[in-house]
């Protein structure tokens, strides 16, 4: 076990140092900077001389090489800070404090929501294929398939506050300081969300339970005469986790990112609403880090996912 981890946490060091220098080089080359929308401002005249440009691409030290630049960038980083926004002087280190817990209870609330819909209408329709209750969750699954995240979020709100009064919380509240509130932020969020991955995560247990049904283990349980339901818990679905880890550990990793919608349509500050106002704004420290930290998130679950498979099926550590 071991030996698996070091050989996978050795995997991701130069997939980190990957996605820093592609991360530099998109922003350097991807045409647009807060100086050139200070220029463009006052229709078309020019606001920023020509020694004045120079002098703020110095101090924001663009003029130096990349390679200069980005060491002092990855430096900083590793200090601690990442830099300020162009635009509001915010640090982008509060910035993340502040929006990131919330994003990420909403993420990991719509992943719970997912796997207690999901799996058991995935399991069910795979233990009874063709079944009249199959062909009827299998067309639901199609259904919210196709229905947008915010559309549902919409149709939630609009619900919500004409028959039940309700009125979403439009400012940053933690769970620490008021559980209601911040339920009352949070859960029309995750549900929206967690419903759509539900459909995906139905899909795939079935399909993954279906394929381990037929395995000779699962022939070979029954013949002993081990009961269904222990079969089930044991054999079929441990083993059908596997492509289901999968499909989670990718979608939390975008719900880390903030689905951006739903964030809007509930009026939620997270993380996605200030990468957008970042990219509107062209502030490039804050899209730089931000998606700094959405690629480091996405590295760590991908870890995280590869140690899951040791865990659920032990035969992969030893592959």
């Amino acid at each position: 076990m071991q030996a698996y981890l070091a050989r996978r946490l050795l995997l991701t060091v130069p997939t980190i140092f990957g996605v820093t220098v592609l991360i530099f080089l998109a922003m350097r080359v991807i045409p647009g900077d807060p100086l050139a929308m200070i220029q463009a401002e006052g229709s078309g005249s020019r606001i920023l001389s020509a020694e004045q440009l120079q002098t703020a691409r110095a101090s924001l030290g663009l003029d130096k090489p990349y390679y200069v630049q980005y060491l002092e960038w990855v430096g900083a980083i590793v200090r601690g800070d990442l830099g300020e926004s162009f635009w509001r002087g915010d640090k982008v280190r509060d910035i993340i404090a502040r929006r990131a817990p919330i994003t990420a209870q909403i993420a990991v609330m719509a992943i719970l929501v997912s796997w207690v819909i999901g799996v058991p209408v995935g399991v069910f329709g795979a233990m009874r294929p063709n079944s009249r209750p199959d062909v009827t969750t299998r067309l639901t699954v199609i259904v919210f398939l196709a229905i947008p995240s915010f559309w549902l979020g919409l149709l939630l709100i609009s619900g919500s506050v004409l028959w039940l009064n309700w009125r979403p919380s439009l400012t940053i509240v933690y769970f620490t300081d008021d559980p209601i509130k911040n339920l009352q932020m949070t859960v029309g969020p995750a549900v929206v969300m967690g419903v759509g991955l539900a459909a995906v995560i139905a899909r795939v247990a079935r399909s993954a339970t279906l394929e381990v049904l037929h395995e000779d283990y699962v022939r070979t349980a029954r013949a002993k005469g081990l009961p269904e339901k222990a079969v089930l818990t044991i054999h079929v679905l441990r083993n059908a986790l596997l492509p289901i880890i999968t499909v989670s550990g990718l979608a939390l990793g975008g719900l880390l990112g903030g689905s951006v919608a739903v964030e809007r349509a509930f009026g939620v500050p997270g993380l996605g609403l200030a990468l957008v106002m970042a990219l509107a704004e062209r502030d490039w420290m804050v899209i730089q880090n931000l998606v700094l930290l959405y690629g480091l998130i996405f590295t760590v679950l991908n870890l995280l996912v590869d140690v899951s498979y040791s865990w659920v099926d032990p035969r992969i550590r030893y592959g």
